[in-house]
């Protein structure tokens, strides 16, 4: 017990009164030790109840320590939480996340029987309370909706390029900086990639996993992708590399629809391109809802295509955006991030 490293687990939260307590106890009940573990709770201006639940939970456990984050965005809270921590060891975890209670010390153990991973982590299980939620958890855990995305679909056991929740070495941060205050999404994501920059692993292992509670509603599912699509270009584009097929296939995908559509106004037969791919992506969108109702309940087969169409949309368009803001734009009348950031 003597010999168990210090961990801090960092929570960037804001306006997270629905879930916040549930997230801080499953933190709480884990069976490492007590004494070697802290709980900072970096808050962005919580109007609506949060920092009041965090407080009287501080009050209950010393564990937990609440901080304030001016900037209101994540990246910035991870970073004050950096600055703040004691631990040889950092966890992020959000305030609509839960662990279960062999959580940090499953990571641990991963780290030290992969010695070479810088970041050891699991995979995301997707749940809600809601219907519509429950819809998009569903359509969150299929390929048709997340592609190959190791982490969300689990049952991987190996190296990757990203995972969410992970335990990271602290001495990361002295070797690669701490998170980038300008991306509003994708932050950990940017984080991951110049760790692999930097020569650092990455390990995933199937017998990890936290469970994450969707949005609840579709114009939020939207708002959440654009903003991924539209970060991921900026990402990209700092760092000068080019990307992955996985990651272009959204913004692919939606100029194969859209140039098509506007090419038919001076030759028809673009039109005629454009209807066939449309019917094979409606063909897609059934199999899709066909797995998740097998796999999840057929009372969510019938919400799922459309779910599919906002994951899909709304991170293509929001790469669009991105191409068009950054390089065409040079992100000219761009607000500031802090200005951006959406409300969960």
């Amino acid at each position: 017990m003597q010999d168990s490293p210090f961990v801090t687990i960092i929570m960037p939260i804001r306006n997270e009164a629905d879930f916040i307590e549930r997230a801080i106890r499953s933190v709480l009940d884990n069976d490492y030790p007590a004494e070697r573990m802290e709980i900072l709770v970096v808050d962005g201006k919580s109007d609506d109840g949060t920092r009041e639940i965090v407080a009287r939970l501080s009050k209950a456990d010393s564990r937990v320590m609440m901080l304030d984050n001016p900037k209101r965005i994540a990246p910035a809270a991870m970073n004050i939480g950096l600055k703040t921590a004691r631990g040889d060891l950092f966890i992020r975890v959000d305030g609509h996340v839960e662990i279960p209670a062999d959580f940090i010390a499953k990571s641990i153990r991963c780290l030290h029987e992969h010695p070479e991973a810088w970041i050891a982590g699991g995979y995301i299980k997707t749940v809600a309370d809601s219907f519509v939620g429950q819809a998009i958890a569903s359509a969150m855990r299929s390929p048709i909706g997340v592609g190959n995305s190791r982490f969300r679909l689990g049952d991987y056991e190996g190296w990757v390029d990203t995972l969410a929740f992970g335990t990271h070495h602290r001495w990361i941060v002295d070797k690669i900086g701490y998170f980038d205050e300008e991306l509003v999404r994708n932050q950990d994501d940017e984080f991951n990639l110049r760790i692999t920059l930097a020569g650092g692993k990455i390990w995933m292992s199937k017998s990890i996993q936290s469970t994450y509670f969707s949005r609840g509603s579709l114009r939020k599912l939207w708002k959440q992708y654009f903003q991924y699509g539209f970060w991921r270009i900026r990402t990209l584009q700092k760092h000068k590399r080019p990307a992955s097929f996985r990651q272009l296939v959204p913004l692919l995908f939606v100029l194969s629809l859209l140039l098509p559509g506007l090419a038919g106004f001076l030759w028809k037969p673009f039109w005629i391109i454009l209807a066939i791919e449309a019917s094979f992506y409606v063909l897609g969108l059934v199999i899709g809802a066909l797995d998740v109702g097998r796999k999840s309940g057929w009372r969510y087969a019938p919400l799922t295509p459309v779910v599919f169409t906002i994951l899909h949309f709304a991170y293509g368009s929001g790469s669009l955006w991105g191409v068009i803001r950054f390089s065409i734009l040079r992100g000219s009348g761009l607000k500031k991030p802090e200005e951006m950031q959406i409300s969960r």
